[in-house]
Parts: C-alpha cells; sequence; structure tokens
C-alpha cells in the first residue's frame, strides 16, 4: 500500500466533486481516501465483478461502480480523481489521460500511479527472451506499459498545476525452494501475457533462461530473499 498513501499523501487539493477511486480493486485504499475526503463522496469504480465484491467489505466508499476505464464516465464532475497502479494495464494513454483531465470539475486533482519498470531486467528480459526464443510470437502490445515521462508532461502540463516524479521502492522477496523471487513475482503480473502465449514445453523453457539471468541481475542471498529495486511514477494535474 506504500505507493498508493504516498500519491494520496501528495495531494494537496481537491475539487467540490466527488472522490473517484478509479480501478478500485478489492477496495485497500477505501479507508484511507475516505479520511482525506472532507465529506465528499467516495466512488470506487472497477471493471471485476470479484475485486468490487471484496471493495464492497471494506471501509470507505459510499457507493461502487462496475465499469470500463476506457468507457468510464462520472455521474458528475469529480473532485479527484484518483488512480493507483492500475492504468499502465489500459492503452492507449494519449487520449485517456486527457480524457480523464476533461472530467475534472473546477479545481479538481487528477492523481495517477504506475510501476515504470518495463527497462529493469525483471521485465524487459522476459520480452527479449521470448522474441529471442520464439521470434514473432509474443504481442508486445499485450503487456502492460507507460510512456515516457515527458510525454506525460507534454499532454498534461498546459492543462493546470503539473507534478511529476519517480520513486524507488525496494522490496524483500521470497519464493520457494527452486524458484528466483523475481521470477515469482513478476510472472503473474507483467509477463502473464506472455506466458499465456506459449505452451506448457515453452513456458518451462522461457522460465528457466529467465531464472538464469535473474540470478545475475538479482543475486539471490544465503536466506533464499532478494532486495528488488521497484520504480514507480507518479503524477498530479490540478486544473
Amino acid at each position: 500500500m506504500r505507493p498508493g498513501l504516498d500519491l494520496l499523501n501528495a495531494v494537496s487539493r481537491m475539487g467540490a466533486g466527488d472522490l473517484i477511486d478509479l480501478g478500485c480493486g478489492n477496495g485497500a485504499l477505501g479507508e484511507a481516501l475516505k479520511a482525506r475526503a472532507g465529506g465528499r463522496e467516495v466512488i470506487g469504480v472497477d471493471g471485476s465483478p470479484a475485486m468490487l465484491e471484496k471493495a464492497g467489505q471494506m471501509p470507505g466508499y459510499d457507493s461502487l461502480q462496475r465499469a470500463d476505464i476506457m468507457d468510464w464516465h462520472p455521474r458528475r464532475a469529480p473532485g479527484l480523481i484518483f488512480s493507483n497502479a492500475v492504468l499502465h494495464w489500459v492503452g492507449n494513454h494519449e487520449d485517456l489521460m486527457p480524457r480523464l483531465a476533461g472530467l475534472l470539475g473546477k479545481g479538481g486533482t487528477l492523481a495517477v500511479q504506475m510501476p515504470h519498470q518495463n527497462k529493469a531486467p525483471s521485465h524487459r528480459v522476459w520480452l527479449s527472451l521470448a522474441e529471442e526464443l520464439f521470434p514473432g510470437r509474443i504481442e508486445k502490445m499485450g503487456t502492460p506499459g507507460v510512456m515516457a515521462p515527458v510525454k506525460y508532461e507534454e499532454l498534461l502540463s498546459r492543462r493546470g498545476q503539473f507534478r511529476l516524479w519517480e520513486t524507488e521502492y525496494y522490496q524483500r522477496l521470497v519464493a520457494e525452494a527452486g524458484s528466483h523471487p523475481v521470477r515469482r513475482f513478476t510472472e503473474s503480473t507483467y509477463a502473464r501475457p506472455v506466458l499465456e502465449a506459449l505452451d506448457k514445453d515453452e513456458k518451462a523453457d522461457l522460465i528457466r533462461r529467465y531464472e538464469e539471468v535473474m540470478h545475475a541481475a538479482y543475486p539471490v542471498r544465503a536466506d533464499g530473499s532478494v532486495l528488488f529495486p521497484f520504480r514507480r511514477m507518479f503524477f498530479t494535474l490540478t486544473v
């Protein structure tokens, strides 16, 4: 929850409208958002019924909405659109980010946090090895991604007060014997679209090669753990 809380703490202003948790997931940040709402209605939005069911059991939300982020439109102009670790799964940021900014009411804020790890070995090697082993089989557009930071600045800075920064978080990862912790951490998120395109033997081959590289890039300590740096991008825009 640390990056999400850091994003929320960076929000210095909100408009008078609702507080939207866009891509609320299981609702882990609902209570923290409510504490900052100042009487505003807190609305969680997600495309997954299973996630919304979990969010409904968490404190903080006044209501929940099921919607695809690309199609979502608020009932009234929000005071805050808050999106933590979600929008990297949504494509076409050139259109998405200005559209979200345009939904805000006067004085409203768009606050976004996304992983920005794609150039690190933990993420880049999945794609480079897949292309080496299975040329043309893996569609890069199926993996989560973000644009270069300067692109967000160019898209949004003229619309109001814009702030952009990155933070690298260090996580201690562990895994069961025989598995590199970074492989276990990335295979069900970033690498999922890559692995889904392969059969069982191909997956095993790719994982074996990936782990060889990870042992060099992120050495495993005597206790089986890895201290793993993970970079995240943040920005806020107040219109």
